[in-house]
């Protein structure tokens, strides 16, 4: 499951005025799929985007959100597939965990909140976060009760003062440590149980080159749900080449690459334009960012000459120059090669996030 994949789902869907529920894992206990606060969607057809399950679940959730769809009251749902999980469902998945699962339906007469709120921070560039009670008895504050933060400011709420407040402060720890988790709030004697959710939207990233090798690239970064901006300087390359698939396809001079895009958005670029002096342009550009990686296609000999052609800006590249780019996973060619540029990325960017 992937942002890219809910959020296209959702504009779909919403935009028929279909309505929808919003299954939230917000508790799991030993091997799952997923973790709390792995989300997916599912419209009143059963149908769904999004796993939290591998498969062996999603079928009984659809079900379970049509009851919700029907009573419009949200549902907690645990399922516990330690117990003889043969028996119980008739998969054999092998699965020794529990999850605990909340629905809560999303309505054109909700203005399909909190999702509306959810999907405008995953639109964006930095992390948010999102507060959902899943049970509670404070007076005025039923199940299902959202906060979402977008750009750092209360976007959406339906809670109640002072349970807004109290959810501040959860709401700054999830932020600063990127990890969903269920946490209790309180409000004089009585007590809320909210799953504060991470949002972290996909990483944006750029494709300095649009050759025939682009892509496999571009393809393998969509399946993982990024957001690719391809950009080329010759527009027969833009022009021969398939990146239905991009968030977006530039070509501008390369000199103008800065000051066309923010590059503060993007979280990793992979330079493969095979042209030395375009090559050096966009790594000179790149160094004054704070890009995580920054990979660059050729060999040794290559990024050593580009290198010393930068001079003092070739220092501010130190740690974040992958080049060869990708990680040694053997094989020839642009999909191999692009597999292991990708890799490479996306161990990167984990790490970077952790």
């Amino acid at each position: 499951m992937t942002a890219k994949g809910l959020l296209e789902a959702f504009e779909r869907w919403s935009a028929d005025g279909s309505s929808l529920v919003l299954a939230s894992v917000y508790e799991t206990q030993g091997s799952t799929y997923s973790k709390a606060g792995a989300q997916m969607l599912i419209n009143g057809d059963g149908d769904f985007q999004g796993m939290l399950s591998g498969g062996c679940l999603e079928g009984d959730l659809a079900e379970r959100a049509r009851a919700v769809l029907q009573s419009g009251e949200p549902q907690a749902v645990t399922y516990d597939l330690g117990l003889n999980d043969d028996e119980l469902w008739g998969l054999g998945v092998g699965c020794d965990g529990l999850m605990r699962i909340f629905l809560q339906p999303l309505t054109a007469r909700n203005h399909y909140q909190p999702f509306a709120a959810i999907a405008e921070a995953l639109r964006g560039d930095t992390a948010q976060a999102a507060a959902i009670v899943i049970e509670s008895d404070i007076e005025h504050l039923a199940p299902g009760s959202s906060t979402v933060t977008v750009d750092g400011a209360v976007r959406f709420t339906d809670m109640p003062e002072p349970v807004a407040s109290e959810t501040r402060a959860p709401v700054g720890v999830t932020l600063l440590e990127g990890e969903s988790a269920v946490k209790a709030i309180k409000v004089g004697a009585a007590s809320a149980r909210c799953l504060f959710v991470a949002l972290v939207p996909p990483p944006a990233i750029l494709v300095l080159g649009a050759g025939l090798d682009a892509g496999p690239v571009l393809r393998f970064a969509s399946e993982l749900g990024w957001r690719v901006t391809v950009q080329d300087h010759r527009p027969a390359y833009i022009e021969s080449g398939n990146y239905e698939a991009a968030e977006q396809v530039l070509c501008v001079p390369v000199d103008e690459l800065s000051t066309t895009l923010d590059l503060g958005r993007y979280s990793a670029a992979i330079v493969m334009s095979h042209h030395l002096v375009s090559d050096r342009s966009y790594l000179g550009q790149l160094a004054k960012t704070d890009m995580s990686y920054i990979g660059l296609l050729g060999p040794v000999d290559r990024r050593r000459r580009l290198l010393d052609d930068l001079g003092e800006l070739a220092v501010r590249l130190e740690g974040r120059l992958h080049g060869p780019a990708g990680l040694p996973l053997g094989g020839r060619g642009p999909a191999p090669i692009a597999l292991s540029i990708i890799a490479e990325m996306h161990q990167v960017l984990l790490t970077a996030d952790n």
